[in-house]
């Protein structure tokens, strides 16, 4: 609950104070690490909200129901019936912490990454002795189906079904609710 109250950075969480303890977070952090002995640091979080919608959730492995391995937060902007929302949020969270996809769409994806990918690509088309018209063509091609479908929720094979992309089961539940859905972030 204490990142709520910040501002959606590491740097603002880690200097709240940590209830009852007359130390920020990042000494509460640091008095962990000398008492259990075990390296520990918050490495990144992020605030999810919706104006109309939910935002689901999943814990994978829990130990209890807001605890265990893997969390997934999953914001999805709808005006259907809530209940209907979240459990469809639920499946696709489930799919983020099963896949772990870098971003929600190629637009949103870091430009460095793509471009090295990009090289490593042309690197191995070159070596196959194509042309450089040819590889550049070669070289998008396998980004569109191969990387992005591998790295984008919305291109990725939604792994509940094992056969629509996580967009197309989005605009099957869209018609299965009566209202349009979005899923805005995660």
């Amino acid at each position: 609950t204490l990142a709520l109250d910040s501002d959606g950075t590491v740097e603002s969480l880690l200097a709240i104070d940590y209830p009852n303890t007359g130390r920020t977070v990042a000494e509460e952090l640091t008095h962990l690490i000398a008492t259990i002995g075990e390296n520990m640091n918050i490495r990144r979080i992020s605030k999810l909200d919706v104006d109309n919608g939910v935002v689901a959730h999943y814990v994978h492995n829990a130990i209890t129901p807001t605890s265990g391995k893997i969390g997934v937060l999953v914001a999805m902007e709808g005006t259907g019936d809530t209940a209907k929302l979240e459990e469809e949020g639920k499946k696709i969270a489930m799919h983020v912490a099963a896949t772990s996809p870098l971003a929600l769409t190629v637009e949103d994806l870091d430009p460095e990454a793509v471009e090295r990918e990009r090289t490593v690509l042309s690197d191995q088309a070159r070596e196959s002795g194509k042309p450089e018209a040819i590889i550049e063509k070669m070289v998008e091609g396998r980004l569109r189906k191969e990387y992005f479908q591998q790295v984008v929720l919305l291109q990725q094979t939604f792994v509940i079904d094992g056969k629509a992309t996580v967009d197309q089961a989005v605009k099957a539940f869209e018609k299965e609710l009566g209202s349009p859905v979005k899923i805005t972030k995660f």
